[in-house]
């Protein structure tokens, strides 16, 4: 029986620990963590004959796996793993054991910096409107080892896959070869893991590198620089209309509607107009563009595209209207991790702002970041353990406004007496920096904030 050895007890882990035992693998699941929500996973799937060890970092010692599969959040340059690499272990990440077992159903593949789940989300949403069967997996959703094992189980066969593709995960990735690659946004994250930003350029690009069929953002000056050169036979957006389009193919934005132009002598079509979408902000224009080439490029008609856009709420914890009190809109958008997240954020609201920010500091350049909250907040809530840098960052600016609250509840309380100070016309929660100082997520953090409104409007 060939043995298996996986690491991190998330639920990558444990949807490709079940699919492999599914499939005859003696199979060991490790994680160096321990709590007690480990240790109820541990009991579980002890009921399901899987060997789980936690607190612990496995060594390899004889005999040795003929296989390792690793969680997206476990680093693919630890030890182990180059141990392994070096003494011939197969060593992949769970995405690509989930492509092996589904790459005879097409995918979609949506990586980038920012602006991937909203993308992902309605991509998914316009797909499912259509009929097709796709669930959204990967970094959002299912994971995709559960979508793998649960194929066979389900009324109707998959016709698409949707994931949400990380940096992480493309790493780990050695054959994943979707039929559609979106690259959405490229701007300095993860570096902390990645090391330089060529590093983290080119584990995005191996995926687009891979995929059938290419979407680009044309609008992002990172991307808008390689151009044609790099990326040749993309199709690319702009929300700027056709004058702006890269190269004879792509999708833009022309008088209030989203235009296709699938090859340089193709009559541009109207497909959607840009008033059926209901979130705010022009990256979510950009996000509506590669969702619908994804669409088109699918083969999918439009009035299905139009009815998907049309019902589209918009994704929990990106630019998320949460309530209105005392005329003042609160906004929850915990999953801007990053600078340049926090800034679309900031330039998407009304002003003027209450801005609550801080948490897990990211390295990256927080001035345009900085230069926006002068331009549109008149108050600052610094929480978490980046407070201390944002007060000394935003004080060398010049600008004053800020406090060190400390905590979500203190800066949700502190935010209603300044909204009501100010005449504010948003409280907007985009931390800029990861959560893990004080959540264990960002969906975590945004639950909070949005029960701490919720809590105001009862007061």
């Amino acid at each position: 029986m060939p043995q298996a050895l996986l690491i991190g007890l998330g639920k990558s882990g444990v949807a490709g620990a079940r699919l492999l035992q599914r499939e005859g693998w003696e199979v060991e699941l490790c994680d160096s963590s321990t709590s007690s929500t480990l240790l109820k996973h541990q009991q579980q799937l002890a009921t399901e004959q899987i060997t789980v060890k936690l607190g612990c970092i496995p060594a390899l010692d004889p005999p040795l796996p003929d296989l390792i599969v690793v969680s997206p959040g476990v680093p693919w340059d630890i030890p182990l793993l180059i141990k392994a690499r070096q003494l011939g272990v197969e060593t992949i990440g769970e995405i690509e054991l989930a492509w092996r077992k589904l790459k005879n159903i097409p995918w979609v593949a949506i990586t980038g910096t920012n602006g991937k789940t909203t993308t992902t989300t309605l991509t998914a949403a316009i797909f499912q409107t259509a009929g097709l069967n796709a669930p959204a997996c990967g970094n959002i959703g299912y994971a995709a080892c559960e979508v793998a094992l649960y194929q066979h189980n389900l009324p109707t066969k998959l016709d698409w896959i949707v994931g949400e593709i990380s940096s992480y995960q493309i790493e780990s990735s050695s054959t994943l070869s979707p039929q559609i690659g979106i690259f959405t946004t490229f701007t300095p994250d993860h570096l902390a893991r990645h090391k330089t930003l060529e590093n983290y350029y080119n584990i995005k690009a191996k995926l687009l590198k891979s995929s059938q069929q290419q979407i680009l953002n044309g609008d992002d000056a990172y991307l808008h620089n390689l151009g044609l050169e790099y990326w040749p036979d993309a199709y690319w957006t702009s929300v700027k209309g056709a004058k702006f389009l890269i190269g004879e193919k792509g999708f833009y934005i022309e008088d209030g509607w989203v235009i296709e132009k699938l090859s340089a002598d193709a009559t541009p079509q109207q497909i959607v107009p840009t008033s059926a979408l209901k979130m705010v902000g022009e990256h979510n224009l950009q996000n509506l563009l590669m969702s619908v080439g994804a669409a088109r490029l699918a083969n999918i008609n439009i009035e299905a595209i139009n009815e998907a856009v049309i019902k589209f709420p918009g994704v929990s914890h990106r630019l998320e209207y949460i309530c209105t009190w005392e005329n003042i809109d609160f906004i929850n958008d915990s999953k801007a991790t990053n600078y340049d997240a926090a800034e679309v954020a900031l330039a998407s609201v009304k002003s003027p702002v209450i801005l609550i920010a801080g948490g897990e500091a990211k390295a990256g350049d927080e001035k345009a970041w900085i230069e926006k909250i002068k331009s549109k907040a008149v108050a600052v809530l610094l929480i978490g353990s980046a407070a201390t840098f944002f007060a000394e960052k935003l004080k060398n600016s010049g600008y004053d406004h800020f406090e060190i609250v400390e905590t979500m509840e203190n800066a949700v309380i502190r935010s209603a007496e300044l909204g009501k100070k100010y005449q504010a016309s948003v409280v907007l929660l985009s931390p800029a920096c990861a959560s893990f100082d004080q959540y264990p997520n960002f969906e975590k953090r945004g639950d909070h904030f949005r029960q701490l409104c919720e809590e105001i409007l009862r007061s």
